[in-house]
C-alpha cells in the first residue's frame, strides 16, 4: 500500500492522486437525497478526505447517505466492513469486469467469488456490484472470463434478494442478452448510465434503473441527456463513482458526495423539473432498490 494512504483508504487514484484540492460546498438541496455509487475506498487530491470526513460534507448539502462500491476482493471486504459501522452508508460488493480475466489466468477465479457470495449476505450489503462487461479494457481473450463472472454475480444477487449495479462499457448489446438470457435482478441498476434514448427505453420497458452521475453535464455527452429525458422518473437514481467523473464545472478536482447537489440541479433543469420533487423522487427510487439506512432491512423484506 502507498504509505501516502491513510487507514481509512486502500489506495490512491490509479494516477496516484492529484495535487488538487477539493471544490468548495455546493449550495443545499432542498430533500435529502443519496449517492447509490461512489469509491470511497480510493485517495485522492492533494489533501484527501476521510469517511467520516466525506460524508459530513455530504451531509450538510443534503446528501444523506451513499452506497459504497467493491470492485474486487479487498475493496468489497472493505466495503462491507464500513458500512457495518457507519449508518450512513450501505455497501455494495462485486468484481470489476476487468478484475475476472486477471483472476481466471491465475485460477483464483472461484475462491474470488466465493468471497463475494459470502459478503452478499451480510444485512448491510445491500447490491452486488459493480459487475457486468467492459470490452473497452478487455480484448476478445479476457471476455469469456467477464461473461463467467458476469453470470455468477447475478446469481448472487438473486439468490441472495439484493439489488445489482452493472458496469458496461462498450457492450450494451451483450449486457442486455445476458440479462435476458440469464434473468436480471429484480432490481438491476446500470450504474454510470452510458447509452442513449434507446437503451434507455429498453431498459425502462425490463424495469431495470438508470443512474446518473457527472458525465451528464459534460459538453459531449448530449447522449444521456437524450437517455435522461425518455426514462420514466421511478427508474432514475444519481451517483457520482467519486473520485471519477466530477460535474462540470468542476472537471479536473476530486469527486466526492457531496458534489451530487451539482448534478442533481443540472438533471432538474434538464428535465424541467422541480427541483424539491425531484429530490424526493430520486431519494424514493433509491431506498426502493436499497431499502433503508436506517436498519438492516434489505428492499423487499
Amino acid at each position: 500500500m502507498n504509505d501516502s494512504v491513510s487507514p481509512d483508504h486502500l489506495r490512491t487514484r490509479n494516477d496516484g492522486g492529484r495535487p488538487v484540492e477539493y471544490p468548495p460546498l455546493p449550495e443545499g438541496l432542498p430533500v435529502g437525497v443519496y449517492d447509490n455509487h461512489t469509491h470511497l475506498e480510493i485517495a485522492d487530491g492533494a489533501l484527501p478526505l476521510d469517511v467520516h470526513e466525506h460524508l459530513e460534507r455530504a451531509a450538510s448539502v443534503g446528501v444523506i447517505g451513499a452506497v459504497q462500491v467493491g470492485t474486487d476482493v479487498a475493496t468489497s471486504r472493505w466495503s462491507a466492513e464500513v458500512a457495518a459501522r457507519e449508518p450512513r452508508l450501505l455497501a455494495a460488493v462485486a468484481l470489476h469486469p476487468n478484475e475476472a480475466p486477471e483472476l481466471e489466468a491465475a485460477g483464483t477465479l472461484d475462491d474470488a467469488l466465493a468471497v463475494i457470495d459470502e459478503l452478499a449476505a451480510q444485512p448491510r450489503v445491500r447490491a452486488v456490484g459493480e459487475t457486468g462487461l467492459d470490452f473497452f479494457r478487455t480484448g476478445d481473450e479476457g471476455r469469456p472470463a467477464q461473461f463467467r463472472s458476469f453470470e455468477a454475480h447475478i446469481d448472487i444477487a438473486k439468490r441472495h434478494g439484493i439489488a445489482m449495479q452493472i458496469h458496461d462499457r462498450d457492450a450494451h448489446d451483450e449486457v442486455v442478452e445476458t440479462l435476458r438470457r440469464v434473468g436480471a435482478p429484480d432490481r438491476t441498476v446500470f450504474h454510470c448510465f452510458s447509452g442513449g434514448d434507446e437503451l434507455a427505453r429498453l431498459a425502462a420497458s425490463e424495469g431495470w434503473y438508470l443512474s446518473f452521475a457527472g458525465n451528464v453535464t459534460f459538453k459531449n455527452a448530449e447522449n444521456l441527456r437524450d437517455a435522461l429525458r425518455v426514462a420514466p422518473r421511478e427508474r432514475i437514481l444519481v451517483e457520482t463513482d467519486a473520485p471519477y467523473l466530477t460535474p462540470a464545472p468542476l472537471r479536473g478536482r476530486p469527486n466526492a458526495p457531496y458534489l451530487v447537489p451539482h448534478t442533481v440541479r443540472f438533471m432538474a433543469d434538464v428535465l424541467g423539473a422541480d427541483l424539491d420533487a425531484l429530490c424526493a423522487d430520486l431519494a424514493s427510487n433509491t431506498r426502493r432498490v436499497y431499502g433503508s439506512w436506517q436498519d438492516e432491512a434489505r428492499a423487499g423484506d
